[in-house]
Order: structure tokens, then C-alpha cells, then sequence
């Protein structure tokens, strides 16, 4: 597996290149804005061509790329104001990574918040084609997040992940990446081999491994089947470092990029990236 990390876009989308470097990344994930606000960000053609110009002088010129959606966006938001504009902010979220170069765009599904699981794996994927009809052969891959299933989050089960893809037009379009603190929490275990391989096997079975494009590699500060999101230091939560070393050894997930998202300062993210390198059998 190939080892990064979500960096800082701070001063400059061109800085995460150099802040990746400096935490020892193999790969890196951004947002392109502020991930808290509505407001859109326009990359000057300078900072779109600087960030390009660094990147192919460094050593992530040929590794997958990631960037990650704003947390406002609801795909299945209920009123058609707020459906309506984060279809909008979805459609800018793509634009601006096809702009940069950046392969795959990862998104939470949404929240149904009391309209029903049914209608929300229905509406996700009816925003999903009606951002696609607008793309023009975009080259970014929009992979749906797999999410613990805090409130009312959708894709908490491999089965909704499912939903979703096969109601996808455009199915090229699309793939997962699978968040590990995540299907923890959603009551996926991993701890033993025995259980690593069944949910591994489970996932197979229901979506196909070939759709995981991604991983993000959390630790779990919640135990099996809570419910909540709340990401862990490597080897410090409830799954604890064994997972880890199974998924950097696992051949099926040769060359898969896999971000880090954990608590900490640079100093963590150093220590976790170089953690989990370790892992990695010779």
C-alpha cells in the first residue's frame, strides 16, 4: 500500500506538495477550499500552473492524488434549497480537482436526517447522475466514503455502498474508498485474521474489490459497532497496529493509496507514516 497523509493546503494549494514531503508522504489528500464554508474557491491560472510545475518535479508526479469534499455537502439533503446547492458545490468540488490534476475525489454519501435510508441511497444517487451529465469527460474518479453511520450518514453498510453504484449511470465514474475507523464503528471487525479476511471477503462478495480505490487509515477511538466517528492514532485505538500491518501486507491492496486522517500535529503524522511504512514486509 502506498502511504499518505491529509495535508495542509495553507498559504497555497502548491504548499501541500512541500507539506507532504516533509511528513515522508507516498501520496497526499487536500481539500481545494475551506471545508467548513460555502463560499467557492477560484485557483488563479497562476496557482493552478505552479502547483502542476511542482508536482511533476517531485516524487508524486505518478501516484494517485486525493482530495476530499466539503463537510457541508448532502447529497440527499431534504430540502431542495440545500439539495440544489450542494449539488453545486459537488459539481465545483470536481472542477477544481480536474483543474489541479488531482485523480480522486472522496465524498461522504450524505445524511438522510428523518427522510429514510431507502430515499437516501435513492437521492444520493440521483445527485450523483446529475452532476455527471454536466462533467464533459472529466477525468476525476468520485469515490464514496465508507462512513461509520453516526446520525443519519448513509453508506455505513457495504450493502448501501452497493445501492449507490448500481444506481449510477455513469459507473466508470465511480469507486470506494474505505475508511477504517469507519466500518469499525459500523460493526465491521477486523481485529483478528479470521475477521479481517470475512469482512474483506464480505466486501468482495457485495461490492467487489476492485471498486476500493482508496483507504483511509484511522484507528478507532470507539469501539466495534458504536455508531461514532472519532479517528485514533495507528496501534493507539480499539483495532490496534495488527490491522494495520495486514493491510500494508495484503497483496490486493498493492499500490492502493491510503491517506492518513488521525488526531495529532505534524510531529503524529510523522511518526504514524513512518509506523505503518514499518509494517510493510520487505
Amino acid at each position: 500500500m502506498i502511504v499518505g497523509a491529509h495535508v495542509s493546503i495553507s498559504g497555497g494549494i502548491a504548499n501541500a506538495i512541500q507539506n507532504a514531503l516533509e511528513l515522508n508522504c507516498e501520496t497526499f489528500q487536500v481539500f481545494t477550499k475551506n471545508q467548513n464554508q460555502w463560499r467557492e474557491k477560484i485557483f488563479s491560472g497562476e496557482e493552478i500552473a505552479t502547483f502542476k510545475k511542482n508536482l511533476a518535479g517531485s516524487a508524486f508526479r505518478n501516484k494517485p492524488l486525493a482530495a476530499h469534499d466539503s463537510y457541508l455537502i448532502n447529497l440527499c439533503a431534504n430540502e431542495t434549497a440545500k439539495l440544489e446547492q450542494s449539488q453545486k458545490a459537488f459539481f465545483a468540488e470536481i472542477e477544481r480537482c480536474a483543474l489541479l490534476g488531482i485523480d480522486y475525489l472522496i465524498f461522504h454519501p450524505g445524511a438522510h436526517t428523518g427522510k429514510g435510508e431507502t430515499w437516501g441511497v435513492q437521492q444520493i444517487a440521483e445527485s450523483l447522475n446529475r452532476v455527471m451529465e454536466n462533467l464533459n469527460g472529466s477525468p476525476v474518479t468520485l469515490l464514496i466514503e465508507t462512513t461509520a453511520g453516526q446520525g443519519s450518514n448513509l453508506g455505513y453498510t457495504f450493502e448501501q455502498v452497493k445501492a449507490i453504484i448500481d444506481a449510477v449511470i455513469e459507473r466508470r465514474r465511480i469507486g470506494v474508498c474505505v475508511d477504517t475507523c469507519h466500518i469499525f464503528a459500523a460493526g465491521y471487525d477486523l481485529r483478528s485474521a479470521v475477521e479481517y479476511e470475512r469482512t474483506i471477503q464480505k466486501f468482495d462478495e457485495i461490492i467487489g474489490l476492485t471498486n476500493i480505490k482508496a483507504f483511509h487509515l484511522n484507528d478507532s477511538k470507539k469501539d466495534l459497532g458504536s455508531r461514532v466517528d472519532r479517528h485514533e492514532r495507528i496501534g493507539r485505538g480499539f483495532l490496534g497496529e495488527s490491522v494495520f500491518e495486514r493491510l500494508m501486507n495484503d497483496a490486493r491492496f498493492e499500490y492502493v493509496p491510503g491517506y492518513l486522517e488521525i488526531p495529532g500535529d505534524e510531529q503524529a503524522f510523522q511518526e504514524d507514516i513512518a509506523l505503518l511504512k514499518g509494517l510493510r514486509s520487505n
